[in-house]
């Protein structure tokens, strides 16, 4: 029963060895009754032992060579199926379908790398350049927008050109097919790379030319108007400085500020008006002047310290210094007369009103010296109660005029100096005089008092100045320094 079995084995064996050969394939694969039966029929019934035996160990030899044969699965596999990219065949009947697959393959590769190096591009950065347009001639060099919208949207359509130029390169032929697959990646990286590697400065299109004329003509037309704007400003300039009137050289030595009034005092003047304004001095007589008969003790030289009020005989007496001034030097200084502060109180008193005989020996040739009538300015002291004023009868400029270092005004005062000059004319001349035409100025382009106790030093500044022919050319600030020197000219008895 063994040996049946095994006999059996082996002639199962023996049916695809011996029986199914390749002489006998094509006939039986070509015959009719292979195709209607499974497999042909064999029969080991009628063969030796012997020759079973050596044919079975036959065909045991050769299976041996060969691994045990599977049966296929009974169904298809539904697991994950790792799909390669390349495909590659020598059989002929697939040949089209890799051609068609490949093309395929490339051109969505393609596609995806025009998408990708499109969206690079977008968003590029590049420094903004000068450009010179000169002529038409170089139009086909380097022209880049300075505006970033426009370089952008050139950029992507040379990107697009590219991209197609590209893909027209890259389409694969029916004879290199196989190379154009190996080479797939490659090229679409060498792609990627002149897109990235593409400078702006070669964007030649005529759009963007259009668009870079039409910002430098708005440009233009913008600096044409600030060119206007300036012209038209420049031409108004000049226009207001011919309306202007010129000065006369004799106006602008005015405006010039002199040295002499603003001698700084030095350190011995300086010791002696400290000495002069101590306590110890207080009942002390300073200086006395012999042609006024004024003595000045330290308390009344005590007004020209700081924040203090001046009195009569600081004013009087630095009056008659100026006078004295004049005298030394003549030619120097207009001639002037210089009231003390008793005349206008004399002249208009708060009892008597206007009375011109209270003054009328005041100024005959014997006391004065000189004719009052031949003065150039007549300087008349108006004090009102706590405050300093200053009156001028202005011969040689046939002008009242009134300066008040707080910009007041007093009509009163210019109609009374006004009727004196008449009086004053026609007493010591025997001449009318015809004042009608005068003008009566209230003195308003002058320094300005900034507290409540300059007042004085102001009109005695102001009849300084005038007296010197110079203009007014000072200020607050240089009050302390006038105090100062006003009080060193006094205990010297000298007005410099």
């Amino acid at each position: 029963m063994g040996a049946l079995a095994s006999n059996r084995k082996r002639g199962g064996d023996e049916y695809f060895n011996s029986n199914f050969n390749h002489k006998n394939k094509a006939s039986y694969s070509n015959s009719p009754d292979s195709q209607l039966s499974k497999k042909p029929r064999f029969s080991l019934m009628n063969q030796s032992p012997e020759k079973v035996i050596l044919s079975s160990n036959n065909t045991v030899l050769r299976i041996s060579r060969y691994p045990e044969a599977k049966s296929p699965f009974p169904r298809e596999v539904h697991a994950p199926v790792r799909h390669l990219k390349f495909v590659l065949s020598a059989s002929n009947h697939n040949q089209d379908s890799v051609k068609s697959s490949m093309g395929s393959f490339l051109s969505r590769r393609l596609s995806d790398a025009k998408r990708q190096a499109l969206g690079a591009l977008r968003y590029l950065k590049k420094e903004k350049e000068v450009i010179f347009v000169e002529d038409d001639e170089e139009k086909g060099k380097e022209v880049v927008s300075d505006d970033f919208s426009v370089e952008e949207i050139e950029v992507i359509e040379k990107g697009k050109n590219n991209v197609e130029e590209e893909e027209r390169h890259v389409q694969p032929s029916s004879s290199s097919a196989v190379t154009e697959l190996y080479n797939g990646s490659s090229r679409v990286e060498s792609a990627l790379d002149m897109l990235s590697l593409r400078e702006v400065s070669n964007v030649t299109d005529l759009e963007a030319y259009k668009k870079l004329l039409m910002s430098a003509e708005r440009r233009t037309s913008k600096l044409k108007d600030l060119n206007f704007q300036i012209e038209l400003n420049e031409k108004r300039i000049t226009g207001l400085q011919a309306l202007r009137p010129e000065k006369k050289p004799e106006e602008e030595q005015e405006e010039a500020i002199p040295r002499e009034p603003f001698i700084l005092l030095t350190e011995e003047e300086m010791a002696e008006v400290s000495h002069a304004f101590s306590a110890k001095n207080w009942k002390k007589i300073l200086v006395s002047h012999e042609n006024s008969s004024i003595d000045i003790r330290g308390e009344v030289l005590q007004c020209l310290k700081p924040s203090a009020w001046l009195n009569d005989e600081v004013i009087n007496l630095y009056l008659e210094l100026l006078k004295e001034r004049e005298n030394r030097e003549p030619n120097k200084f207009l001639k002037c007369h210089f009231f003390n502060t008793f005349f206008y109180k004399k002249l208009v008193s708060p009892e008597s009103g206007y009375n011109y005989k209270a003054v009328k020996r005041w100024t005959s040739q014997r006391k004065l010296g000189y004719y009052l009538l031949d003065c150039d300015k007549i300087f008349v002291p108006i004090h009102k109660e706590i405050h300093w004023c200053l009156a001028v009868i202005n011969k040689k400029d046939q002008k009242f005029q009134y300066l008040d270092s707080l910009k007041g005004r007093d009509a009163k005062v210019l109609r009374a100096l006004a009727k004196y000059f008449v009086e004053e004319v026609r007493d010591k001349s025997g001449k009318d005089i015809d004042v009608s035409s005068w003008e009566q100025e209230y003195v308003e382009d002058l320094p300005a008092q900034e507290n409540g106790f300059d007042c004085g030093m102001f009109m005695l500044k102001y009849i300084d100045f005038y007296s010197r022919g110079l203009s007014l050319c000072f200020d607050q600030e240089h009050m302390p320094y006038f105090r100062s020197r006003t009080a060193k000219e006094i205990l010297r008895l000298k007005a410099d």
